[in-house]
Order: C-alpha cells, then sequence, then structure tokens
C-alpha cells in the first residue's frame, strides 16, 4: 500500500470543537445539524457508529418496552430502510421506495413522495437509507429510486425544482463513462459543506465510482474513481486494456466522514465480473479496499486493500466505523473495517497504518491455467476471527443424526478452503461464505471504544461451470449467456435461492411472456441488477432459453465481429449458483452456532462477550440450545448501556446488555427485522424504530415500521 501524510487542517469551526469536549462521543459523529434526540444521518452520525447518547431507556428498565406505534405502509417487500428522524419528523423510504414522513410519537403520515409518479413503475431495489440536509429553509431529504436521485422539501414532501433536472438527477449521467448506465444508490451519501458525498452500485461491466453533488443543484463537485482510469494511480495493478473487460469495485455498502479532518472513508466491492478474474489478473485496485480521500477534492490520501484479485464475490460489506480507542498508552482515532471473512481490520485514521500487524498468508493456487488466483490474502493478526475460518471434521453438524451423516460425507468428499477456494470445475466448501460474516446492517461503536456487531456462520458451495462443451464446441447462445449473466443468481439448473432473494427460474413460461421477461433483464428489480447494457442479441437468446427455446450458435442478427454473440473474448467459465449448504432438514449444515452478536474490545483486540443471536423454537422444544439464526440488518448502542437489534430469521426484535451480552427483553416483529433500527426522543420521551418486511429470509414480506417506548410515568 502506498500511503502519504495528511495534515490535520486547523480551521475548524469553533462550534465543533466546543461539541466535541461536551460530548461524550468523538468529534467525528457530531454533524452539522441534529441534536441528540435526532436520528439524523444514515447510522446515525457520519461517522457511522450506530450510537445514541439518549440514555432514558437503560439495563434495568428495558424490559418494561411496550409497543408505541405502528405503521403499515401498504408495501409489500424488502424493507431495509434505517429511518431518519429529524425534529420529532420520521423519515422512511418504504419498500417500493415511496418516502414518507411520519410523526415521531404517533406514527402518523405527514405527507408521502412516490418517485413512480414522476418516471413510471421503476425497478424496485433494496433501499437501505436516505439523506436529510438542513438547508436553512425547513430541509431537504435525498432519496432514490431506480437510476434517479431525488431532492425533497423536507416540510411538505415536494420536489425542489432547483436541484437537477426539476428536483432529480440520473446517477448514471456525471460517472465519466459512455452513455447512461443503469446505477443506484441502495446506500445513501452524507453531507460534507455544502456537498452530498456518496458511491453507486454499478452493474459488473460498469466502472464504480465515489461522487460529490452540489445539494442545492445536482451538479457535481467532484469524482473519486474507485475503479482507476488509465494513467490514474492503482491503473498498474490492472491489465491491459482492463477497462474493456471489467466494471464495478464500487462502493455499494456506504462510507464515513471525518468532519474535524476533512476526511470520508469509503468501502469497496470486488471488480466485474465477481467471479471469473481470468481477464483481470492482478490486485485490482481499488476493489475490495478501504480508501480515505479527502472530503473537499476526492484525492487518494491512503488505502488498504482486504482482498487481493477478488473470485469469489467478497465485497467489503457495510461501512467503515471511525472510533476513538486507547491504544498502548495512547488516544487512537482509528477506522474499523469488517468484512464477509469475519475478519476486523482496524487503521490509524491519518495515515492508514495497521493498529495491529496484518500478514500475508498463502493462499490454494488456482486449478484452472487460465484463471490465476492471487498467491496470498491479508489476515490482522488482532481483533481475533470473530467466525471459524474453515469448515473441519470439528464443524460436523450434530443436531440430528443424519444431519451428522451428510454432512460427514460432504466434508470428506469436497474439503475446504474457508473463503478462498481455488478456482475449480469440482465442487468444495467456501465457509466463510458470500453472505457473511459481517454484513450490510453494519456494526454498532460506543465512546469506550468498543465494537459491535453480528457475524454469520453458514457455509455455502463454490464451484465453476464451462461456457463450452466438454469437446470444446460453442453451447446454444441463449444457454451459454444465461451461464455467463444468470447463473451467478439463479443457479445453472434455474432453480434460484429463493432464501437469498433470487426467485427460481423453472417453468417460467407458465408465469411470463417474452415481453415482461426482457423486462426484467432491461430494468432488474430487487436484488438484480439491470442489463440493459448487454448485447441485444444476448438478451433475446437468454429470454428464449428461459422459455424453452433456444437460439442457434450464431445469431442471425449478428453483423460483425463486435456484435456477434460467439466471442471469443466471452468468460470461458461462469459460477455455478449461490448454493447454502443445507441439511436435509434446511437448516446450516454446521454445528452451531449459526448467528452470533459480538462485543470487541478495540483498545485490546480482543472479543469482549459472544453470545448466540436468534433461535429456531422448534430446535430449542427438541432440547437443543439456541443456535442463532441467519441474520441481516446491524445493531444499535446506547449511552444506557442497552443494545438494539432485529435481524433474525425468527422475527424477533432483542434488546441486550451492552457491558456483557445479557438478553434483556425481546418482542416478536410482524414481519422480520431485516434493517438496523433508528432511535430519537420527542417531548422527552425516547423511541426505538425499526423497519419490518423481511427480507433475505422469508418468501412472504410485508412493510411496517414499528416503534417501541417505555410507558408514560
Amino acid at each position: 500500500m502506498s500511503r502519504k501524510s495528511h495534515r490535520v487542517r486547523i480551521h475548524i469551526p469553533v462550534l465543533i470543537l466546543i461539541l466535541s469536549v461536551l460530548s461524550s462521543c468523538t468529534s467525528d459523529s457530531i454533524s452539522s445539524f441534529g441534536s441528540q434526540s435526532d436520528w439524523a444521518h444514515y447510522l446515525g452520525d457520519q461517522a457511522s457508529t450506530q450510537y445514541s447518547q439518549l440514555d432514558q431507556i437503560t439495563t434495568e428498565n428495558v424490559a418494561q418496552l411496550e409497543l408505541a406505534w405502528t405503521y403499515v405502509s401498504g408495501d409489500s417487500a424488502n424493507y431495509q430502510t434505517n429511518n431518519l428522524v429529524v425534529d420529532g419528523r420520521v423519515f422512511s423510504a418504504t419498500p417500493y421506495s415511496r418516502l414518507v414522513a411520519l410523526d415521531g410519537s404517533t406514527g402518523k403520515e405527514l405527507w408521502s413522495f412516490d418517485p413512480d409518479q414522476i418516471h413510471g413503475n421503476l425497478a424496485d431495489r433494496d433501499q437501505r437509507g436516505i439523506t436529510y440536509w438542513d438547508d436553512g429553509e425547513g430541509g431537504r431529504v435525498y432519496t432514490s429510486k431506480g437510476p434517479y436521485m431525488y431532492c425533497i422539501d423536507a416540510a411538505t414532501g415536494t420536489l425542489e425544482e432547483s436541484f437537477g433536472e426539476g428536483g432529480y438527477i440520473h446517477l448514471g449521467e456525471q460517472l465519466d463513462v459512455e452513455g447512461q448506465p443503469d446505477v443506484y444508490m441502495n446506500t445513501p451519501g452524507h453531507i460534507f459543506g455544502d456537498m452530498l458525498i456518496g458511491g453507486v452500485n454499478t452493474p459488473e461491466n460498469v466502472p464504480g465510482a465515489v461522487r460529490a453533488f452540489d445539494l442545492r443543484s445536482g451538479v457535481r463537485k467532484w469524482i473519486f474513481h474507485t475503479l482507476p482510469r488509465p494513467g490514474e494511480y492503482g491503473s498498474e495493478t490492472w491489465p491491459a486494456d482492463y477497462l474493456s473487460k471489467t466494471g464495478g469495485a464500487s462502493d455499494w455498502s456506504g462510507l464515513a466522514l471525518d468532519l474535524g479532518r476533512e476526511m470520508v472513508f469509503l468501502s469497496t466491492e470486488t471488480a466485474g465480473p465477481d467471479f471469473y478474474g481470468g481477464a483481470r489478473y492482478g490486485e485490482n485496485l481499488f476493489a475490495n479496499s478501504v480508501v480515505a480521500l479527502d472530503a473537499n477534492t476526492g484525492e487518494r490520501i491512503w488505502h488498504q486493500q482486504l482482498v487481493h484479485h477478488d473470485l469469489w464475490d467478497l465485497d467489503c460489506p457495510s461501512p467503515p466505523n471511525l472510533i476513538t480507542i486507547h491504544h498502548e498508552g495512547k488516544k487512537r482515532d482509528v477506522v474499523a473495517q469488517g468484512t464477509k471473512m469475519g475478519l476486523l481490520f482496524v487503521f490509524d485514521r491519518e495515515t492508514g497504518e495497521p493498529i495491529w500487524p496484518i500478514e500475508e498468508r498463502p493462499t490454494t493456487p488456482s486449478e484452472l491455467p487460465d484463471m490465476k488466483a492471487w498467491p496470498s490474502q491479508p489476515f490482522p493478526t488482532a481483533p481475533p476471527p470473530l467466525m471459524r475460518q474453515r469448515y473441519t471434521t470439528d464443524d460436523i453438524s450434530m443436531i440430528s443424526p443424519r444431519a451428522e451423516l451428510i454432512t460427514k460425507e460432504i466434508i470428506e468428499k469436497y474439503g475446504s478452503h474457508g473463503s478462498y477456494p481455488p478456482p475449480s470445475l469440482a465442487n468444495s466448501i467456501m465457509f466463510p461464505g458470500y453472505d457473511g460474516g459481517m454484513e450490510w446492517g453494519g456494526a454498532a461503536a460506543d465512546p469506550k471504544g468498543t465494537l459491535y456487531v453480528n457475524v454469520n456462520e453458514i457455509p455455502w458451495f463454490y464451484q465453476l461451470v464451462p461456457t463450452r462443451n466438454q469437446d470444446g464446441s460453442p453451447l446454444p447462445l441463449g444457454e451459454k449467456h444465461y451461464l455467463i449473466n444468470c447463473a451467478s443468481c439463479h443457479g445453472v439448473e434455474k432453480h434460484g435461492d429463493p432464501a437469498g432473494g433470487f426467485p427460481s427460474l423453472v417453468n417460467i413460461s407458465d408465469k411470463l411472456s417474452k415481453e415482461m421477461v426482457l423486462h426484467f433483464i432491461n430494468s432488474g428489480g430487487g436484488r438484480m441488477p439491470a442489463f440493459g447494457s448487454l448485447a441485444h442479441e444476448r438478451k433475446e437468446a437468454i429470454a428464449d432459453y428461459l422459455l424453452g427455446k433456444d437460439t442457434p450458435v450464431r445469431s442471425k442478427h449478428a453483423t460483425d465481429a463486435h456484435s456477434a454473440i460467439e466471442n471469443s473474448e466471452d468468460p470461458p467459465y461462469a459460477f455455478r449458483g449461490f448454493q447454502r449448504w443445507s441439511d436435509h432438514e434446511g437448516y446450516p449444515a454446521i454445528k452451531p452456532p449459526w448467528g452470533t452478536l459480538n462485543a470487541v474490545d478495540l483498545n485490546k483486540g480482543t472479543i469482549k462477550w459472544k453470545v448466540p443471536l436468534g433461535e429456531y423454537p422448534e430446535l430449542t422444544a427438541r432440547g437443543i440450545a439456541p443456535t442463532g439464526t441467519e441474520n441481516y440488518g446491524g445493531p444499535v448502542v446506547t449511552a444506557g448501556g442497552v443494545l438494539f437489534i432485529g435481524a433474525t430469521a425468527d422475527g424477533m426484535f432483542r434488546a441486550f446488555n451492552a457491558e456483557d451480552g445479557e438478553l434483556l427483553w425481546k418482542y416478536k416483529l410482524p414481519f422480520d427485522g431485516n434493517a438496523t433500527p433508528s432511535i430519537y426522543s420527542v417531548n422527552g420521551k425516547q423511541y426505538i424504530i425499526i423497519s419490518a418486511g423481511n427480507s433475505k429470509m422469508k418468501s412472504v414480506h410485508g412493510g411496517s415500521l414499528v416503534a417501541f417506548a417505555l410507558p408514560d410515568g
């Protein structure tokens, strides 16, 4: 890693200095607006600490919490929003990305803005938050749906027409790429001065970027290419002509701001294609990295890459956390980044130097000669991993005799290489897996230097398949391009992964016409990205294949070598698909725990406590101790010493003692709470709200916002 020192600026506003003395948190969590009664920023503050200074609810009285109000949105889909609260008003993006303002004490709807009324029926994609700005005139809310970002008057719910083209901008513009790609913003940006800084989620063939937009006009003020352009720093880590063969490396998981140092910290995903890296051999900066930028200009200050030449979809899954710790007798401002592998990397905020040494450890070489794996990967020496790092015979499931037999046979047959199995046409166990370790819900941090994070311990399978016949002859066009573009989510056999949000495509002709199939390919929806930039002939071929037809090896529409579907540059391998490894009853095929909640003392680099998170009541009734469940959505922690989290597959909302992990209270939500909660106060009364709508683990969805408070008196 190349580092550049960054001088602390001395023109910090006096107000920030005063607040930094009065506040029990670090100066980094102080925003330019919002009081401690508010939840004015995504994940609580611009440092992404998921911490509230409110202390009315304590470990002694949290068991008295009761339902305060419920808002039923009328939408029925994934509801992952971390809701904002400013001056007693709740702002929420519903499952269909309708923006609503609610009375924070009653849940009564004050106004609603529907992007579909502006741009028609936009694709519904997971939206995890929104951005609020105090413009001195009643406030503005920035929300998104599809490729558009909208600026809304916070008082009335109407478009601020001076922003962009009548109140909105297309996120595919001002991206330094040809055309107008279909990108979207599932994680909101943060406010710095008169700018909104944020990343976008891009298709695998569109290079990612982080941009700063003028809050009033929507005009781009700077851009940082997370996939560098030729000649820029980091371009030397790519092969020749790389921009024609790759994309991604975007910051879809969010960022954090250090206002005092005027620095922005981002975390990035893998480069595309996610699972075929034969045409992009190299370290692939700035994919899978933590990057520190100058918030004024977007200039890189330092970076650390956490996965080299990612072939396994090991994105940085959550925003960095900015925390102050006391390490070896000194106060240190640090940035902490969790990974899907259950690892926690901690760096000095100014220099990027690791707080604890990082070791480059050798990994298993690829079994495919034309798809090399990087020879080593980085591992922090502290804190210790928050989950098991490899499936071994000690991890064979014991929840039933049959589960024990099945898991023993599979581990002996396939073997395990941890998170970095060698690229191969043979099946192997991927553990830690694609969905964590840590996930997009983020981690919470308190002023004592403790980080709280939930973790998945779910095994998966990893396998590549050839995109040609065994004799080297081409596959039918539709089948080939289905494998390249669709199989990673829907599987080679088209069975999908309904628990992961990827529906089965078997017998899809009974449900959809060719016109509708092409619509979904072009527009995307839910977890599916849009494939609008895919060649028309390829989309036609995929649609025909899904509908039980197929296309000749060469399309009759192809008129030249560039548009020909049978292209020598097409990947020779495709990912078989996301396959959870489950036992015969559908439970994770590994010895519990399957999900945990962890407290990490970052002052010492040690795990303070660990408890199972979630349970299956039917297993508990069989005498099996709570196993934990797969979990999505993060925790929040308060000055009252209470940690709140939903996330689990059992639909419970729980409160824990932040000091020792003791369960203090739980409540059954109407749907799974796969979102990070928000905490605020109205008229001296503290509330906790969480979005409940199910997510990746249930086929039935809803869309309710649920609030809790102590009883009056």
